[in-house]
């Protein structure tokens, strides 16, 4: 069912500027998914003051206060869950069981903020000055700026907002252009649960105002904090814009997560987190297996193991819910695959299973005998494709592993624990998993990745440092003494 959604600003469902929307199109059929206001600059900015206005109360507001609503609104969240399967499929052609584990797992992220509204919490620090209490405590920073994007829009979306609200801030939530409902729908589960007015609030935007919103966002003087799920490239354009009012950003940004297959490694146990990890929600996680870096002495006995899982790995109409994987979420991300596919097999690669696409629906995908020279040794494909890269040895693994300017997640497989746990220490990524595959997300871990994959840490008491300020507090109990 398709529906019209507006802002919200200090409470209410306001339209945009002259009444402006745009529309967000199936990625299936072409048909009218949502239609949705599109803020101006202005608009955005009213938001921002909106949730500026509600900050100070927000904040004097007690940590089971906020426990409350937080644990309100996951159950809210969750009784939606119907709506978000449909938003999800209309939106960007989610299979059911992809929009479902999001509810699931959202919901549990703002659970797991309400149990940290306690937690943010400080120290007695031992002072050389006599008589003087010195302490550390930490209070809600003011403003936070969420952006998230649409790939698994509800897990991210409430990522952006949960921590900083159960940390006494206010919240300006940037939708994704291309999953509106998607997003306002967490929006309305907050509405639910009874959060004050200007507490939260959510801004659409067209995809042509992108640029000019999030600027006057980032650049507000209200806005204390800002936190950006999606490219590489954008997250440099947002930290530059944080840069000019130094405002802290917090980047999750792209990956090209390698998996490492040992010459000791379980075959079967690699090859389904392998699998799992490359093709779950079509390969649009920013934790997707990209590249397979596998022992030559096992890689013959692996890849043949690996084609034969992703031949099963088919794509269908997610509306009729039969398939594994669901649709691309756009015709240039299938174009971008195919090409990074034929380039590969141009300089050698081999297709085992899977292959180009002419639609939306791909199938899994695996490429074997990549080297440097492809394109696809180092792009992210963020679609259903996997390269399998060949190593002499666990050391030439280790190299290709960190061959890569990202660094998200990784995985290392090896019947011997402490050879894996060697080398997970010396993979320069911010996440890496030992016999697990490189999709991995809890909502009370510290999550964020190194060098283009960003920085900063989501989850858990991680993200109480995050969305607050640290500040150094005195107290002095004797007579003060001072050289002049």
């Amino acid at each position: 069912m398709m529906r019209d959604i507006q802002l919200l600003v200090a409470g209410q469902a306001v339209a945009a500027e002259g009444g402006a929307i745009y529309t967000r199109t199936s990625p299936l059929d072409g048909g009218i998914a949502t239609r949705a206001a599109a803020a101006t600059p202005a608009d955005a900015c009213r938001a921002a003051d909106a949730a500026h206005a509600a900050f100070e109360a927000w904040a004097g507001t007690g940590p089971n206060a906020r426990r409350a609503l937080l644990l309100k609104a996951a159950d809210a969240l969750q009784a939606r869950a119907d709506d978000f399967v449909d938003a999800m499929r209309a939106e960007i052609g989610s299979t059911e069981g992809w929009a479902r584990f999001n509810v699931m797992l959202a919901a549990g992220m703002l659970r797991e903020a309400a149990a940290l509204t306690t937690q943010v919490s400080g120290e007695t620090i031992p002072s050389d000055k006599p008589g003087c209490l010195a302490m550390s405590i930490r209070q809600p920073a003011g403003v936070v700026l969420g952006i998230a994007p649409w790939n698994a829009p509800v897990i991210l979306g409430v990522r952006a907002i949960a921590t900083p609200l159960a940390c006494g801030n206010t919240v300006v939530f940037k939708a994704s252009e291309v999953c509106p409902r998607t997003h306002a729908l967490i929006a309305d589960a907050l509405v639910d649960a009874g959060f004050p007015p200007g507490v939260v609030n959510v801004v659409t935007n067209a995809p042509e105002d992108a640029a000019a919103v999030v600027a006057a966002l980032v650049e507000h003087p209200a806005v204390t904090r800002v936190n950006f799920t999606g490219s590489t490239r954008v997250g440099r354009i947002i930290a530059e814009l944080g840069a000019k009012t130094l405002t802290p950003v917090l980047l999750e940004l792209g990956g090209k997560a390698p998996l490492l297959v040992l010459d000791d490694a379980d075959l079967d146990e690699a090859v389904k987190a392998a699998a799992f990890g490359a093709f779950m929600n079509q390969g649009q996680i920013c934790m997707s297996t990209e590249r397979l870096v596998v022992d030559a002495a096992v890689a013959d006995d692996f890849v043949a193991r690996l084609a034969a899982k992703a031949a099963t790995l088919v794509a269908g109409d997610p509306a009729e819910g039969k398939a594994p994987l669901g649709a691309v979420v756009s015709r240039s991300g299938v174009e971008h695959v195919n090409a990074l596919i034929a380039d590969a097999v141009d300089k050698g690669a081999r297709i085992v299973a899977g292959g180009p696409a002419s639609g939306l629906l791909m199938d899994a995908t695996v490429l074997d005998g990549v080297t440097p020279e492809m394109r696809i040794y180092r792009e992210e494909s963020f679609g259903p494709v996997v390269a399998v890269i060949r190593a002499r040895d666990e050391d030439d693994a280790l190299r290709i592993a960190n061959d890569s300017e990202y660094g998200l997640s990784a995985s290392v497989f090896s019947r011997d624990i402490a050879r894996a746990l060697r080398i997970a220490g010396r993979i320069r990524s911010g996440i890496c998993h030992v016999n697990g595959p490189t999709v991995h997300d809890e909502a009370q871990m510290p999550f964020g990745g190194t060098k283009a994959s960003g920085y900063g840490r989501f989850g858990g008491r991680a993200g109480i440092a995050e969305f607050t300020e640290l500040r150094w507090i005195t107290i002095e109990t004797r007579p003060g003494h001072f050289p002049i």
